[in-house]
């Protein structure tokens, strides 16, 4: 099938490895140009050069998505260099911060108040595209008790609210909004192989408790995001997307 997407430009925030990345490469694939960004040049050059060369456009910088200056220059300059955008992956997340009011500010600062910024800077560049689409990456943490009472979890529920209700905002500008919030999902150097080393007991009881009898892999999750950034789902605003393998337990409607 084809997506549509060739010769449109995608932002993605943590975009140099893991899913992020995963992402990147899904959308080359389409024929889709990729601005990409995170906290490390080396990986940054490294996942700009692999993108360029599958035949697309790529730009990259590094990027602290906290700092407000450091997030609007990179979505202005993958503008310019990319020729416009056409869709805005938030992706960037604090991941498992401590319980700890460090922890709840890190991870409201990195998670939340980072998507707000980059969805008032990327704003102006979706209006002046005819299919101008938002995606969050969120977690099933957000959607039945998983880890605790930890920021995380509390985060990515706040983020749902957030995004649900930017899909009613932003609907009369043309710009499409929606979440997708994957289960566990194993890749090299990501957390849960971190946890199956460390932690195997957790790892195989997590596994247990998927009906699937597996983890997710980052690509399953990238093609839901592709066809959701694709003008194929140009009726389909406000959704949030579980992908899971059956994980959480809840009956969905």
């Amino acid at each position: 099938m084809d997506l549509q997407l060739k010769n449109k430009t995608v932002l993605i925030t943590g975009s140099s490895k893991g899913i992020g990345f995963a992402m990147a490469k899904t959308l080359a694939a389409e024929g889709c140009d990729v601005g990409i960004c995170a906290r490390n040049a080396d990986e940054v050059n490294a996942a700009v050069a692999a993108i360029q060369a599958m035949g697309v456009k790529a730009y990259g910088q590094v990027v602290d998505v906290t700092d407000s200056a450091s997030l609007e220059a990179w979505i202005k300059a993958c503008a310019e260099a990319l020729g416009g955008i056409d869709g805005f992956v938030a992706n960037v997340s604090a991941g498992g911060a401590d319980n700890e009011e460090s922890g709840w500010r890190s991870n409201f600062e990195a998670d939340v108040l980072a998507s707000w910024k980059a969805v008032n800077a990327v704003k102006p560049y979706l209006e002046a595209s005819d299919c101008g689409s938002i995606v969050s990456i969120g977690s099933t943490a957000s959607l039945e008790a998983f880890a605790g009472a930890v920021p995380y979890g509390a985060m990515k529920a706040a983020l749902l609210n957030y995004f649900g209700n930017l899909a009613q905002e932003l609907a009369p500008a043309g710009i499409r909004v929606n979440s997708v919030s994957p289960g566990p999902i194993y890749f090299k150097g990501g957390a849960w192989e971190d946890i199956r080393a460390a932690m195997p007991e957790i790892y195989e009881g997590t596994v247990a408790n998927i009906p699937a009898g597996r983890m997710g892999s980052p690509e399953e999750v990238c093609v839901q995001v592709a066809l959701l950034l694709s003008p194929l789902s140009g009726y389909t605003s406000g959704t949030n997307v579980v992908i899971d393998g059956g994980f959480t337990k809840r009956i969905q409607f």
